[in-house]
């Protein structure tokens, strides 16, 4: 444990020196023009401090987002638009759902292409081009789409969710599911056993590490999916439309807080995946 602590801790503590530096080096011009206008002392310390004090800085400190968070998570209450637990929950909401759709998309499509070799032939090309189209341009395009058609809220963002985590999870499903042992599918035939068995009691518990991996990276590609989906729809809720508020008033502080948080939820989400994978593959006895 303390092997692994001590790596850690020092690359922390050298990425807190390097933030701190970055907000010195990048808010002293507005630090010292400020000082100047007030007729005060302008010396290096001087300066120093005022870029770290700055209510606007173009990078805060480490400091002022802890107490951005820690006002914000316990000076409300936690349905306030004003917590960011509120908006976290609004966006790990989206993310939760569309990772649901991708996850069932992701099972049927690598399901086809291992045992329709006229799929992979023909959908897996169209599945990896897909995603060469950049999330940013998709996005308002899907949200018109379902916006015309009367979908609104929740599915819109679910929908870019799904897009963005239904690849990783096909890849590694088309991997797991080819991972049975050969020998195992020769006997499962060797006893008549129909396509369908051999895939509820061999592929799929084949497949089940490949599953894991995969959604450890999907759950956290669709968070971003839906601070990205909230973007375009003007919402007033979830972690995107606080970034969005953030940037138009010049609340840098906010914005960063938003990050963080961002960060946060993604991490508790893949714990959860982790979790859920050591209960699972452990029942099974899965290494």
């Amino acid at each position: 444990m303390t092997k692994r602590a001590l790596p850690v801790t020092v690359m922390t503590l050298l990425l807190l020196a390097a933030w701190y530096i970055g907000a010195a080096w990048l808010n002293w011009p507005q630090a010292a023009e400020t000082l100047a206008r007030a007729n005060k002392p302008a010396g290096f310390a001087d300066v120093l401090a005022q870029a770290y004090a700055m209510k606007r800085p173009i990078l805060p400190t480490p400091d002022q987002v802890v107490v951005e968070l820690w006002n914000s998570l316990t000076g409300y209450a936690p349905t306030s638009p004003r917590n960011l637990l509120f908006h976290a929950w609004v966006t790990a909401e989206a993310a939760l759902t569309g990772l649901a759709m991708g996850l069932a998309l992701g099972i049927l499509l690598a399901a086809g292409i291992v045992y329709t070799r006229t799929l992979e032939a023909s959908l897996l090309p169209w599945v990896i081009a897909s995603q060469t189209i950049p999330i940013l341009a998709i996005a308002p395009m899907i949200v018109v789409i379902l916006g015309n058609i009367g979908l609104t809220g929740l599915l819109p963002k679910a929908v870019i969710c799904m897009y963005l985590c239904f690849f990783p999870i096909t890849v590694g499903m088309v991997k797991g599911l080819r991972s049975a042992d050969p020998l195992w599918l020769d006997l499962m035939r060797t006893y008549s056993a129909s396509g369908l068995r051999a895939f509820w009691s061999l592929r799929l518990p084949a497949s089940m590490p490949f599953l894991f991996a995969s959604l450890k990276v999907s759950v956290a590609i669709s968070v971003v999916g839906a601070i990205v989906g909230e973007l375009p729809t003007g919402g007033q809720a979830g972690l995107g439309a606080r970034l969005l508020s953030g940037s138009y008033y010049g609340q840098t502080v906010q914005i960063w807080a938003a990050l963080i948080m961002a960060s946060l939820l993604s991490v508790a989400l893949i714990a959860v995946v982790r979790g859920l994978e050591l209960v699972l593959l452990g029942r099974a006895g899965v290494r």
